[in-house]
């Protein structure tokens, strides 16, 4: 198939890698080092102890690669405006679009009841409704990424651990858009599950999310730390409490102790967030997609959540300090 990755980071970079070497025609839309780094070296991944390079179309600007089977959308959210000025000469009649990323989805009420059929529109993700003209829901695959990956390097995507993805089209009416690609993705070695409720899904991840990145890049410290303090783990526990009841409020149950949801985080060991990646980085940390969307919801829904409330607070006046929040 025909495969555009739209944003070549770590999560973009391994799947770009990996679809290229199981032999599909793949291409990227990147910039700065990491376009330079692939159009002369070719993209790096060192994958389950081996490196490899395959050698794949990149491009700044999305019209001259014509349109694809499939674009993959892998970027922070604070980048989505970006891709929607420039998705168009990507698509076909038929082409769709992959969501790859963490938080909540601007589509995300659209085949939902509380959504009203697509008449409630999250303005805080969606201001305008920008996104949803430019990647109508009917093209939509979610995915819900569950690896970890990094780039040490422009060009080098680094596989940390974890090879699943979770897909499936908005509303659960899953067709052969969801097949071809997660037949494509199973071939290029990952792990592959295929949900009738694919909102559900992303209210999961969005449990660690909301809590373990922000309070990460606060504290600039890893994963299995939070954990192990016993003060900061009772604050995150009051936070997924909160994302539990808004989802539930607008008829997506999680259906997931935050016990649970912390073991899952445990399982994986010592690591950075991205957000704490982002913020050593110096780039723009992914706020608004995590817990601005987030707590739109909570006001749509009547939902009291302080704790989210205040970790917002508290990370965009950090990221705010540095630059790194607009």
């Amino acid at each position: 198939m025909k495969i555009c990755i739209y944003g070549a980071g770590a999560v973009g970079g391994l799947v770009a890698g990996r679809l290229a070497q199981a032999g599909h025609e793949v291409s990227v839309v990147a910039r700065g080092a990491q376009l330079t780094a692939i159009r002369e070296k070719g993209l790096r991944i060192a994958f389950e102890g081996k490196e490899f390079s395959v050698k794949i179309k990149a491009e700044s600007d999305p019209s001259r690669l014509g349109p694809q089977d499939y674009v993959i959308v892998a970027v922070k959210g604070q980048s989505l405006p970006e891709v929607a000025a420039g998705i168009a000469p990507l698509l076909g009649a038929d082409t769709s679009i992959v969501t790859a990323m963490n938080g909540v989805p601007w589509w995300f009420f659209d085949c939902i009841k509380f959504g009203a059929g697509g008449k409630q529109r999250l303005e805080s993700l969606d201001p305008g409704g920008g996104l949803s003209r430019a990647m109508p829901t009917q093209r939509i695959v979610g995915c819900v990424v569950h690896f970890a990956a990094s780039t040490p390097e422009p060009g080098l995507i680094s596989h940390n651990m974890g090879k699943k993805l979770i897909l499936g089209q908005p509303g659960g009416a899953n067709t052969t858009r969801v097949k071809r690609i997660a037949n494509a993705l199973t071939l290029a070695g990952f792990e592959i599950a295929v949900t009738g409720s694919i909102e559900k899904e992303f209210w999961v991840k969005l449990l660690g999310n909301v809590s373990f990145n922000p309070v990460s890049a606060l504290t600039v410290t890893t994963a299995d730390k939070l954990i192990e303090s016993r003060e900061i783990k009772t604050y995150m526990v009051e936070i997924m409490r909160e994302v539990l009841a808004i989802g539930r409020a607008v008829g997506v149950d999680a259906d997931i102790d935050p016990e649970a949801r912390i073991d899952m985080a445990r399982a994986l060991g010592r690591f950075k967030t991205s957000m704490h990646q982002d913020l050593e980085a110096g780039k723009p940390l992914e706020i608004d997609g995590l817990l601005a969307g987030t707590l739109e919801i909570a006001r749509k829904a009547g939902v009291r959540a302080p704790f989210t409330e205040s970790l917002f607070g508290l990370i965009r006046a950090r990221a705010q300090s540095t630059g790194q929040y607009r």
